[in-house]
């Protein structure tokens, strides 16, 4: 691979005056009948971000669907189905499918995981390989371009360089010429495209480059949807995402949550309640959980209520109780009881 700045062959890459200046500065084909009217010339179709995890796939994704569709943390693996968000322009329906990040397994819904994506790839239009900005490409980007091309081999791939905001201009640079020539150079006219979904950096210009990348066709959903995933499956996703907060280690790998029980509250109108269960993988990670005095137990209710009366707009009370499940990550019985 050449970082070669002086190749006469590399292509214009847009203006980056307005950059920080700084590092520090599911199946996706649509239901039958599901068609809505568009107008002539419209485009429509469904794109997947792939990467190594912890690339900031789940951060574009709500960023160009304008509201928090999938979860986020600092650890990698978070994501663990696909969640696909609509993306509605003029001239243009946008179906974003963030998966799992591409990885090397070591359990059972880790292999479980990576197939889910190879299948996703097979079924989109387009795919978005996300490298960030801040981080070398290495072995295991290479690795996720290879099994894109193996499941795909068909669908164009364009190449976007996340979180703009942690990188340098000269770095940026150094890194779109990288992936440029990762993707095959000059040669195979890929497109590679710079953004920050955190600063809302070029994402008008990712989409337009998506777009002219779909084929024509019709909307596939009414101009106020947002997510295909159901109300408890975007609940347990937030509880997930506030106990995974400030976590380190393998521990955020072993939890997961399910919904047990909605209702409408008995005593006090307006108010649901929610019974819900953190599942972990053995007894002394509840006390990580916990935490000091049950200090950090307390902030994850307190995280996780809010959240919830966030997504459904009323007041919520939340009963989250903890439950291990030996080894969950590699039972088969197991998994299938937690949705994997």
């Amino acid at each position: 691979m050449s970082n070669d700045t002086e190749s006469p062959d590399f292509p214009d890459f847009p203006d980056f005056a307005d950059l920080p200046e700084d590092a520090n500065a599911l199946s996706t084909t649509p239901a039958p009948g599901s068609e809505f009217a568009a107008p002539e010339g419209f485009r429509s179709g469904f794109i997947s971000f792939v990467g190594r995890p912890n690339t900031g796939k789940s951060t574009l994704t709500n960023a160009l669907v304008g509201e928090k569709i999938a979860i986020t943390a600092d650890q990698p693996e978070t994501t663990r189905h696909p969640i696909r968000g609509v993306v509605h322009r003029p001239d243009s329906q946008i179906i974003v499918v963030d998966t799992p990040g591409l990885h090397r397994p070591r359990t059972l819904l880790g292999e479980r995981l990576n197939e889910v994506v190879k299948d996703t790839y097979a079924d989109v239009d387009v795919i978005g390989l996300c490298i960030p900005a801040d981080e070398k490409i290495g072995p295991g980007d290479r690795w996720i371009l290879e099994a894109v091309r193996t499941a795909a081999p068909k669908t164009p791939v364009i190449g976007i360089v996340t979180k703009l905001d942690k990188a340098s201009k000269d770095q940026v640079g150094a890194q779109l010429m990288a992936l440029h020539e990762m993707l095959g150079g000059a040669e195979s006219n890929a497109e590679v495209i710079p953004v920050s979904a955190t600063e809302q950096v070029q994402l008008d210009v990712l989409l337009d480059v998506i777009t002219a990348a779909l084929p024509e066709g019709p909307k596939f959903y009414p101009d106020d949807h947002v997510t295909d995933d159901d109300r408890d499956t975007r609940m347990s996703e937030l509880i997930r995402e506030a106990a995974l907060s400030g976590l380190h280690d393998e521990l955020p790998h072993s939890v997961a949550v399910q919904i047990e029980e909605v209702l409408p509250s008995e005593d006090r109108e307006g108010v649901l309640d929610v019974h819900a269960v953190i599942f972990v993988e053995r007894e002394g990670q509840k006390r990580i959980l916990r935490g000091k005095d049950n200090r950090r137990w307390g902030r994850i209710i307190h995280n996780s209520r809010q959240s919830l009366i966030d997504l459904l707009g009323q007041n919520v009370f939340l009963n989250l109780h903890m439950k291990v499940a030996k080894n969950w990550q590699s039972d088969p019985k197991q998994l299938g009881k937690l949705g994997f």
